[in-house]
Protein backbone atom coordinates (compact mmCIF):
# COMPACT_ATOMS: atom_id res chain seq x y z
CA UNK A 1 0.00 0.00 0.00
CA UNK A 2 2.86 2.38 0.74
CA UNK A 3 3.99 2.13 -2.88
CA UNK A 4 0.52 3.15 -4.07
CA UNK A 5 0.49 6.06 -1.64
CA UNK A 6 3.88 7.33 -2.79
CA UNK A 7 2.84 6.99 -6.44
CA UNK A 8 -0.33 8.98 -5.77
CA UNK A 9 1.60 11.74 -4.01
CA UNK A 10 4.06 12.00 -6.90
CA UNK A 11 1.14 12.16 -9.33
CA UNK A 12 -0.41 15.06 -7.37
CA UNK A 13 2.88 16.95 -7.28
CA UNK A 14 3.17 16.71 -11.04
CA UNK A 15 -0.47 17.53 -11.80
CA UNK A 16 -0.67 20.49 -9.40
CA UNK A 17 2.91 21.75 -9.91
CA UNK A 18 3.57 21.74 -6.16
CA UNK A 19 6.18 20.42 -3.73
CA UNK A 20 4.95 18.14 -0.95
CA UNK A 21 6.86 19.01 2.23
CA UNK A 22 5.69 16.01 4.21
CA UNK A 23 3.02 13.34 3.99
CA UNK A 24 1.84 11.16 6.86
CA UNK A 25 -0.87 8.80 8.03
CA UNK A 26 -3.59 10.24 10.25
CA UNK A 27 -6.50 8.75 12.18
CA UNK A 28 -6.75 5.27 13.64
CA UNK A 29 -3.72 3.82 11.83
CA UNK A 30 -1.50 6.56 13.22
CA UNK A 31 -3.11 6.17 16.66
CA UNK A 32 -2.34 2.45 16.62
CA UNK A 33 -5.84 1.00 16.87
CA UNK A 34 -7.01 0.52 13.30
CA UNK A 35 -9.57 -2.07 12.17
CA UNK A 36 -9.25 -4.30 9.09
CA UNK A 37 -11.57 -1.97 7.14
CA UNK A 38 -9.98 1.31 8.24
CA UNK A 39 -9.20 3.75 5.44
CA UNK A 40 -5.73 5.09 4.83
CA UNK A 41 -6.02 8.73 5.90
CA UNK A 42 -3.16 10.42 4.07
CA UNK A 43 -2.44 13.99 5.15
CA UNK A 44 0.15 16.29 3.65
CA UNK A 45 1.45 19.84 3.50
CA UNK A 46 2.59 21.33 0.21
CA UNK A 47 3.97 24.57 -1.16
CA UNK A 48 3.68 26.33 -4.49
CA UNK A 49 6.37 28.08 -6.48
CA UNK A 50 7.37 31.49 -5.13
CA UNK A 51 5.25 33.36 -7.69
CA UNK A 52 2.06 31.82 -6.30
CA UNK A 53 2.55 33.74 -3.06
CA UNK A 54 2.76 37.07 -4.89
CA UNK A 55 -0.76 36.80 -6.31
CA UNK A 56 -3.13 39.56 -5.23
CA UNK A 57 -6.14 37.28 -5.04
CA UNK A 58 -6.97 34.51 -2.61
CA UNK A 59 -6.48 31.08 -4.14
CA UNK A 60 -7.46 27.54 -3.24
CA UNK A 61 -5.34 26.26 -0.37
CA UNK A 62 -6.42 22.63 -0.05
CA UNK A 63 -6.14 19.47 -2.15
CA UNK A 64 -8.33 16.43 -1.57
CA UNK A 65 -8.63 13.04 -3.21
CA UNK A 66 -10.30 9.68 -2.71
CA UNK A 67 -9.33 6.52 -4.58
CA UNK A 68 -11.10 3.22 -5.09
CA UNK A 69 -8.59 1.41 -2.87
CA UNK A 70 -9.38 3.33 0.33
CA UNK A 71 -6.85 6.15 0.01
CA UNK A 72 -8.45 9.21 1.61
CA UNK A 73 -6.15 12.16 0.99
CA UNK A 74 -6.20 15.74 2.23
CA UNK A 75 -3.48 18.37 1.90
CA UNK A 76 -3.07 21.92 3.15
CA UNK A 77 -1.03 24.63 1.52
CA UNK A 78 2.00 25.65 3.59
CA UNK A 79 0.78 29.14 4.55
CA UNK A 80 -2.63 27.81 5.60
CA UNK A 81 -0.94 25.10 7.66
CA UNK A 82 1.31 27.59 9.45
CA UNK A 83 -1.63 29.83 10.36
CA UNK A 84 -3.43 26.85 11.87
CA UNK A 85 -0.28 25.78 13.68
CA UNK A 86 -0.05 29.25 15.24
CA UNK A 87 -3.44 28.48 16.80
CA UNK A 88 -2.19 25.09 18.05
CA UNK A 89 -4.72 23.37 15.79
CA UNK A 90 -4.96 19.85 17.21
CA UNK A 91 -5.75 18.18 13.90
CA UNK A 92 -2.64 19.61 12.29
CA UNK A 93 -0.51 18.73 15.31
CA UNK A 94 -1.72 15.16 14.84
CA UNK A 95 -0.40 15.21 11.29
CA UNK A 96 2.85 16.80 12.31
CA UNK A 97 3.76 14.22 14.95
CA UNK A 98 2.31 11.15 13.25
CA UNK A 99 4.49 8.08 13.79
CA UNK A 100 3.78 6.99 10.19
CA UNK A 101 5.64 9.28 7.79
CA UNK A 102 5.32 8.37 4.10
CA UNK A 103 7.74 11.00 2.86
CA UNK A 104 9.26 14.20 4.18
CA UNK A 105 11.95 16.79 3.85
CA UNK A 106 13.80 15.79 7.02
CA UNK A 107 15.10 19.23 7.93
CA UNK A 108 11.73 20.84 7.27
CA UNK A 109 9.86 18.34 9.43
CA UNK A 110 12.35 18.74 12.28
CA UNK A 111 12.13 22.54 12.17
CA UNK A 112 8.35 22.77 12.00
CA UNK A 113 7.99 20.28 14.86
CA UNK A 114 10.28 22.46 16.97
CA UNK A 115 8.19 25.50 16.00
CA UNK A 116 5.07 23.66 17.12
CA UNK A 117 6.55 22.61 20.46
CA UNK A 118 7.86 26.09 21.23
CA UNK A 119 4.50 27.73 20.53
CA UNK A 120 2.02 25.15 21.82
CA UNK A 121 -0.96 26.66 23.63
CA UNK A 122 -2.20 24.23 26.31
CA UNK A 123 -5.61 25.92 26.49
CA UNK A 124 -6.28 25.40 22.79
CA UNK A 125 -5.14 21.78 22.86
CA UNK A 126 -6.99 20.93 26.04
CA UNK A 127 -10.35 22.34 24.98
CA UNK A 128 -10.20 20.66 21.59
CA UNK A 129 -9.80 17.21 23.13
CA UNK A 130 -12.02 17.84 26.14
CA UNK A 131 -14.99 18.94 24.05
CA UNK A 132 -14.57 15.91 21.78
CA UNK A 133 -14.37 13.50 24.69
CA UNK A 134 -17.64 14.88 26.06
CA UNK A 135 -19.37 14.06 22.79
CA UNK A 136 -17.98 10.54 22.60
CA UNK A 137 -18.60 9.90 26.31
CA UNK A 138 -22.34 10.14 25.67
CA UNK A 139 -22.23 6.88 23.68
CA UNK A 140 -20.52 4.88 26.43
CA UNK A 141 -22.48 1.88 27.65
CA UNK A 142 -25.33 2.57 25.18
CA UNK A 143 -26.48 0.78 22.04
CA UNK A 144 -24.67 3.50 20.06
CA UNK A 145 -21.27 2.51 21.42
CA UNK A 146 -18.88 0.74 19.07
CA UNK A 147 -15.25 -0.22 19.58
CA UNK A 148 -14.40 2.77 17.40
CA UNK A 149 -16.43 5.25 19.46
CA UNK A 150 -15.00 3.86 22.71
CA UNK A 151 -11.43 4.37 21.51
CA UNK A 152 -12.26 7.87 20.32
CA UNK A 153 -13.69 8.62 23.76
CA UNK A 154 -10.73 7.34 25.75
CA UNK A 155 -8.12 8.78 23.40
CA UNK A 156 -9.55 12.31 23.46
CA UNK A 157 -10.02 12.17 27.23
CA UNK A 158 -6.42 11.03 27.74
CA UNK A 159 -5.06 13.66 25.32
CA UNK A 160 -6.82 16.43 27.26
CA UNK A 161 -5.52 15.00 30.51
CA UNK A 162 -2.00 14.81 29.07
CA UNK A 163 -2.11 18.48 28.11
CA UNK A 164 -3.23 19.41 31.63
CA UNK A 165 -0.54 17.32 33.34
CA UNK A 166 2.39 17.99 31.00
CA UNK A 167 1.52 21.22 29.15
CA UNK A 168 2.94 19.64 26.00
CA UNK A 169 1.57 18.29 22.73
CA UNK A 170 0.06 14.86 23.45
CA UNK A 171 1.54 11.81 21.71
CA UNK A 172 -0.24 10.64 18.57
CA UNK A 173 0.32 6.92 19.22
CA UNK A 174 -2.32 5.86 21.73
CA UNK A 175 -0.10 3.56 23.82
CA UNK A 176 2.30 6.46 24.47
CA UNK A 177 -0.46 8.03 26.57
CA UNK A 178 -0.31 5.10 29.03
CA UNK A 179 2.10 6.78 31.48
CA UNK A 180 -0.69 9.03 32.80
CA UNK A 181 -2.95 6.13 33.81
CA UNK A 182 -2.44 3.29 36.27
CA UNK A 183 -0.49 0.32 34.93
CA UNK A 184 -3.37 -2.03 35.72
CA UNK A 185 -5.26 -0.65 32.69
CA UNK A 186 -2.46 -1.21 30.17
CA UNK A 187 -3.01 -4.91 29.50
CA UNK A 188 -6.79 -4.52 29.33
CA UNK A 189 -6.42 -1.76 26.75
CA UNK A 190 -3.85 -3.73 24.77
CA UNK A 191 -6.25 -6.67 24.63
CA UNK A 192 -9.01 -4.38 23.38
CA UNK A 193 -6.72 -2.94 20.71
CA UNK A 194 -6.01 -6.49 19.56
CA UNK A 195 -9.74 -7.22 19.48
CA UNK A 196 -10.40 -4.10 17.40
CA UNK A 197 -7.71 -5.15 14.92
CA UNK A 198 -9.80 -8.23 14.16
CA UNK A 199 -13.21 -6.58 13.76
CA UNK A 200 -14.78 -3.98 11.48
CA UNK A 201 -14.94 -0.30 12.47
CA UNK A 202 -18.59 -0.51 13.58
CA UNK A 203 -18.10 -3.61 15.71
CA UNK A 204 -20.13 -3.59 18.92
CA UNK A 205 -17.94 -6.03 20.85
CA UNK A 206 -18.40 -5.40 24.59
CA UNK A 207 -16.08 -3.13 26.55
CA UNK A 208 -15.47 -3.80 30.24
CA UNK A 209 -17.12 -1.57 32.81
CA UNK A 210 -13.65 -0.98 34.25
CA UNK A 211 -12.60 0.88 31.11
CA UNK A 212 -15.88 2.74 30.79
CA UNK A 213 -15.51 3.94 34.37
CA UNK A 214 -11.92 4.96 33.63
CA UNK A 215 -13.02 7.19 30.75
CA UNK A 216 -15.75 8.81 32.82
CA UNK A 217 -13.34 9.45 35.70
CA UNK A 218 -10.82 11.09 33.35
CA UNK A 219 -13.49 13.29 31.78
CA UNK A 220 -14.70 14.30 35.25
CA UNK A 221 -11.15 15.18 36.29
CA UNK A 222 -10.61 17.16 33.09
CA UNK A 223 -13.82 19.08 33.67
CA UNK A 224 -12.75 19.96 37.21
CA UNK A 225 -9.44 21.50 36.11
CA UNK A 226 -10.43 23.05 32.78
CA UNK A 227 -10.01 26.60 34.10
CA UNK A 228 -6.54 25.99 35.55
CA UNK A 229 -4.57 25.97 32.29
CA UNK A 230 -2.35 28.85 31.23
CA UNK A 231 -3.03 30.49 27.88
CA UNK A 232 0.16 30.83 25.83
CA UNK A 233 0.36 33.13 22.81
CA UNK A 234 2.44 32.18 19.76
CA UNK A 235 5.40 34.21 18.53
CA UNK A 236 4.21 35.58 15.15
CA UNK A 237 7.71 36.63 14.07
CA UNK A 238 8.98 33.10 14.54
CA UNK A 239 6.26 31.80 12.23
CA UNK A 240 6.80 34.53 9.66
CA UNK A 241 10.56 33.96 9.56
CA UNK A 242 10.02 30.22 9.01
CA UNK A 243 7.51 30.93 6.23
CA UNK A 244 9.78 33.35 4.38
CA UNK A 245 12.77 31.03 4.70
CA UNK A 246 10.83 28.14 3.20
CA UNK A 247 9.32 29.92 0.17
CA UNK A 248 12.57 31.55 -0.94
Amino acid sequence: MKTKILEKLSEIEKDKNIDILFAVESGSRAWGFESPDSDYDIRFVYKHKKEWYLNLWEQKDTIEFMTEDDLDGSGWEFRKALKLLAKSNASFLGWLFSPIVYRANGDFLKEIRTLAENNFNPVSGFYHYHSMSYRFEETLDTDKMTLKSFFYAIRTALCANWVYKNETIPPVLFTELYPIIDEKYHTILNDLIHLKSKHIEKSTEPVSNTLITLVRDIVTENNSIKNDLINKKPNPEEFNAFFLKEIQ
